[in-house]
């Protein structure tokens, strides 16, 4: 039996610069509750405190004024503070700066959900993206450590371990690196596109579940698959799609998917970098938008999941939203947001940990995934026998004559059973 380490947590605090200039502002105190649940759900941090910062606009050089950043450097040293975590963009010099004057460790918004990334990377295609992403963050940083690069453990080294030795960055190193890795992306890809080739010849409908992080879609999905998915109340919980068959209440067969929670202000890079994440919602028949309702910023965060899906090129793949957690609402609070969920049309009400208002949610689901038939008349030569046996085998046969040259057919069927069809 291993005996259990004790392993000193780092002290960190969270910064929220509220740029006051900045008419698009997220709502301060809710931004900052945000930035603290990030930190959160990154293992090994002690949060010591959490900050709003008002700021008439952005200092070049040291992001904040003279002035507070004294009074923050005090703030830190009493509370013998090694990380600072600051909620948004921070510029290299900004950090070195920052560094420099309060003696501590910079971590912007960035980084933070990079280091969350790799943390919650599960399949080797995750773990490539992660590095890529980390890589191109990495290169504009004047002083950093790439030590990470070899590491024989999780973490990208911005918080400590081996990162920590502040070794000069050789960008010739780095390139190289990212050379590399597109290389083995490339490969992991091609697997992926093959592994989707053939699924699609099942081809049962795609389900894919989305929805602002922390949003409850892991929940959801173990729920409806008995699948163990990694659930735990953080922000970004799973990184890889996790993919299961499941055969819905009416019978049907589909392929539910589960991805990646969006976050408001995810930096574009990491977007294009997890973009391979989030491909099966462009393959996706149906998507169900999961959405906590006991949030206090709901509709921002919708708001949030609908830009991200936009910039994907999502578009003309019909959409179900599902307003989760009605568990942590009571009376008339509760009984509201039934009421609009059901004068709402394709949305619904539940709760995935109670199980309350799935069974209207997934004959919802089997009826929008019902597909239209059409009917075909064409000729199948008689070397085709194993063609005509599947058509048999599925009753979609509605008559069938003898010819010269072979069976003359009129068949009944959907989309996906042609093109099934067509595949075999």
């Amino acid at each position: 039996m291993s005996e259990p380490t004790d392993e000193k947590a780092t002290r960190a605090w969270v910064l929220h610069p509220d740029i006051q200039s900045d008419r698009n502002r997220r709502d301060a105190s809710y931004a900052l509750e945000e930035a603290v649940s990030l930190a959160r759900a990154l293992p090994g941090l002690e949060i010591a405190g959490a900050t709003k910062v008002p700021l008439p606009k952005k200092r070049a050089g040291f992001l904040f004024g003279s002035g507070k950043i004294k009074e923050l450097g005090l703030i830190f040293e009493e509370a013998e503070v090694e990380l600072v975590l600051i909620n948004g963009p921070v510029t290299p010099v900004q950090q070195r700066n920052l560094e420099r004057d309060w003696k501590v460790k910079i971590l912007d918004r960035t980084g933070l959900i990079l280091e969350i990334f790799s943390d919650r990377a599960r399949t080797r295609e995750g773990v490539l993206q992660v590095d890529m992403a980390a890589l191109s963050y990495q290169r504009t940083r004047l002083v950093r450590a790439w030590t990470h690069l070899e590491r024989q453990r999780g973490g990208l080294g911005f918080v400590g371990g081996p990162g920590e030795t502040q070794i000069e960055a050789d960008r010739r190193a780095i390139d190289e690196q990212i050379g590399r890795i597109k290389k083995q992306l490339a490969k992991v890809v091609k697997t992926r596109e093959l592994h989707r080739a053939s699924r699609a010849k099942v081809p049962y409908p795609v389900v894919a579940l989305v929805g602002y992080t922390n949003a409850g879609k892991s929940t959801l999905f173990n729920r409806l698959t008995g699948a163990e998915v990694f659930v735990k109340d953080m922000l970004f919980a799973t990184l890889d799609p996790t993919m299961r068959a499941v055969t819905l209440p009416s019978g049907r067969d589909i392929i539910l998917s589960d991805t990646v929670g969006f976050i408001s202000d995810l930096p574009t890079q990491l977007v294009a970098a997890f973009r391979a994440t989030l491909e099966e919602v462009l393959d996706a028949d149906l998507i169900l938008h999961v959405r906590d309702i006991s949030h206090s910023e709901t509709e921002e965060q919708a708001q949030d999941v609908n830009g991200i899906l936009t910039e994907l090129g999502v578009e003309g793949i019909p959409e179900i939203e599902v307003w989760n957690k009605i568990d942590l609402l009571e009376g008339d609070a509760r009984t509201a947001v039934e009421t609009q969920a059901d004068r709402q049309e394709n949305c619904f009400a539940v709760s995935a940990i109670g199980g309350e208002g799935l069974d209207d949610l997934l004959d919802a689901v089997s009826e929008e995934l019902t597909d239209p038939k059409t009917e075909t008349e064409f000729l199948l030569p008689y070397s085709e026998g194993r063609k005509r046996a599947w058509l048999f085998q599925e009753g979609l046969i509605q008559r069938e004559d003898q010819t010269e040259d072979g069976f003359l057919l009129r068949v009944l069927w959907t989309e996906r059973q042609e093109q099934k069809f067509n595949a075999l």
